[in-house]
């Protein structure tokens, strides 16, 4: 999955938060609605410019970030 193909940065849409491609729809945005429990189905029946590629695209960019060392470091409890 070629991530960079759905995703983009663009600092005139919500401050150059990454977002899908052709919508002001933010990466954050939509791992806030999973994180809520929201289905692939739910979104895209929400959300109708959204296509399946652009899912997987936002979970292959997440993947990327963490695999690079962008996350918040857990403390034990």
């Amino acid at each position: 999955m070629q991530w960079q193909e759905h995703i983009h940065s663009d600092k005139s849409v919500l401050v150059g938060k990454p977002t899908i491609k052709g919508t002001r729809l933010s990466v954050e945005f939509l791992l806030g609605l999973f994180a809520a429990g929201w289905t692939e189905q739910q979104v895209l029946e929400n959300y109708p410019r959204l296509t399946k590629e652009d899912l997987q695209a936002l979970f292959a960019y997440v993947q990327e970030c963490m695999q690079d060392g962008l996350l918040i470091e857990l403390q034990e409890k």
